[in-house]
């Protein structure tokens, strides 16, 4: 199931891309009200999605100073690759973008796809073992490390005016509620349930933006991504395991239909001009894509060097399971995309991402055959 998943994945991300270069031109007028439907349903989805990834955040209050070092690994392990990547956009690629431009761009190189990679590693027969224990803290914690940092980049991105102290008041706000009442909420938590929430996170959040806007103007606007309180709903709620047919159906077809809006919303790069602010050609641009993703999984090789009280062995497959990319790097190109970034850098990402979705089965079953070396798990 794991890996039919990842390959559906790539497959609706790959299909939204394809029609995102013909239907502008093939419907004319009437694509601008297609986009803005598409827009809404890619937040609701990655509401959804989000919410049900603070779901599988569950920690031990008691021992959160022992936490400290994996979160510092995490936020490592989400920062290098983040950091390769956008020095090579700055140094090596002709973006056309500014240096904060592509800091926030590259940031889709940061999360491992935690929901893809539990799942995986459960179906290898890992569930019993240090590396599943250990990436089920580190991959959560890069998420979270993900999701708070969108909020110095956001300063950077709109520069520092007073509408930042009431983000930074809010996002305080989620983040103090949802550790004081982590895993405590007994809500319903059936898919339609956290559809609704989704919804109403959404309309909430999205009203505030455009009622600031149209108060303020588009610089007084305040804009708080649905990332954080998506997560933190998702963090407080006292999580019931739900594996029914139904509800793995539905978030499986959410999760598909997200991907392929985030391909959907892709700006037209097909016919334009090579050289210059344009794209690179075809041979070149699939160079890029291929440094990319070398470089965003280099640098998710930051846990080798910790832990040494386990054998190297389980420290590369750790490793290694953190190469997985998954939804939460595509809401990160979402939101860049909501920034009006575009060219070469976001085509790059979009297909490193897809390349990196191609690549999971092979990440999986090298961090199986690894650790049969050192658990002994069998076929």
């Amino acid at each position: 199931m794991g890996m039919k998943k990842v390959f559906l994945f790539s497959i609706f991300l790959l299909c939204g891309l394809f029609f995102s270069q013909i239907l502008p031109s093939a419907l004319g007028s009437a694509y601008g009200t297609l986009a803005s439907i598409s827009k809404w349903l890619m937040f609701i989805c990655l509401a959804f999605i989000m919410i049900n990834v603070g779901r599988e955040f569950e920690l031990d209050k008691a021992k959160w100073r022992s936490y400290a070092t994996d979160y510092f690994i995490a936020m490592a392990t989400a920062a290098v690759p983040w950091l390769l990547i956008a020095c090579y956009y700055i140094f090596f690629l002709d973006t056309g973008l500014s240096w904060e431009n592509n800091l926030l761009i590259s940031r889709f190189a940061a999360p491992t796809s935690a929901g893809i990679l539990f799942t995986m590693l459960a179906a290898a027969g890992l569930k019993k073992e240090w590396i599943y224990k250990k990436t089920q803290v580190l991959a959560i914690f890069d998420d979270l490390d993900t999701i708070l940092l969108m909020i110095p980049l956001q300063i950077l991105m709109i520069g520092f005016k007073w509408q930042l102290f009431v983000i930074i008041g809010v996002v305080c706000i989620l983040l103090i509620f949802g550790w004081k009442r982590l895993s405590s909420l007994n809500l319903p938590q059936s898919w339609k349930s956290i559809l609704l929430y989704s919804v109403c996170i959404v309309a909430a959040f999205e009203s505030v933006y455009l009622i600031s806007k149209a108060l303020m103007g588009q610089d007084g606007a305040i804009h708080i991504e649905v990332l954080l309180p998506a997560f933190v709903l998702g963090m407080v709620m006292k999580t019931v395991h739900n594996h029914s047919r139904e509800e793995e159906r539905a978030s499986s077809f959410i999760s598909y239909l997200f991907m392929f809006l985030v391909g959907l919303s892709t700006p037209i790069f097909i016919g334009l001009e090579t050289g210059g602010d344009g794209m690179p050609e075809w041979g070149m641009l699939i160079f890029h894509v291929i440094v990319v993703t070398i470089l965003s999984n280099l640098g998710k090789m930051f846990p080798l060097f910790f832990y040494r009280d386990r054998k190297i062995q389980e420290r590369l497959a750790l490793s290694i399971g953190m190469f997985t990319r998954g939804e939460v790097g595509a809401g990160i190109i979402v939101i860049a995309m909501g920034y009006q970034l575009g060219g070469p850098a976001l085509i790059i990402s979009i297909l490193s991402l897809v390349l990196n979705l191609v690549l999971t089965g092979f990440f999986v079953v090298a961090v199986k055959r690894i650790s049969q070396s050192v658990y002994g798990v069998k076929e």
